[in-house]
């Protein structure tokens, strides 16, 4: 068994705190941004920041769904996400940029091991930067 992780990046025209705001707002902002891969979001409590539960179906390929439930940390740069079906992490780290700020979001998990996990850790982040890359875009739009 070895780390999976995918990640990928994004300049928005946001301040650091605005954009970390977004980024923790599970009740408003984040179902408009989520991409057509997530289905059954719904916020079980809270809805912003630190002690948020959210839940959802993540469809990472056509025969791979993941049911995710995940407990949000917030500080003043970063927001984490932590499965508590999975040992899936996402954390979202936002920096200042030029006119804006940089948003990274990671994803990583422990992979299978054996030939699975092999093409799990191949193929897996390639699929997965996708979808971060659509939701990155979505924030970005939504952050105008």
């Amino acid at each position: 068994m070895g780390q999976v992780s995918a990640s990928s990046s994004i300049t928005v025209a946001a301040s650091p705190q605005d954009a970390v705001a977004a980024i923790a707002d599970y009740a408003t902002v984040r179902p408009k941004i989520l991409s057509d891969h997530y289905s059954g979001y719904r916020v079980i409590e809270g809805g912003q920041g630190t002690g948020t539960v959210v839940e959802w179906a993540l469809k990472a390929t056509e025969k791979r769904t993941r049911n995710v439930r995940a407990t949000i940390t917030a500080t003043d740069d970063t927001v984490t996400e932590t499965d508590g079906n999975s040992s899936m992490v996402t954390t979202w780290t936002v920096a200042p940029a030029d006119g804006g700020s940089t948003v990274t979001t990671t994803t990583s998990w422990t992979g299978a091991g054996g030939i699975g996990g092999f093409f799990e850790k191949t193929f897996a982040p390639i699929g997965l930067r996708k979808i971060q890359e659509q939701v990155l875009a979505n924030l970005a739009r939504e952050l105008g």
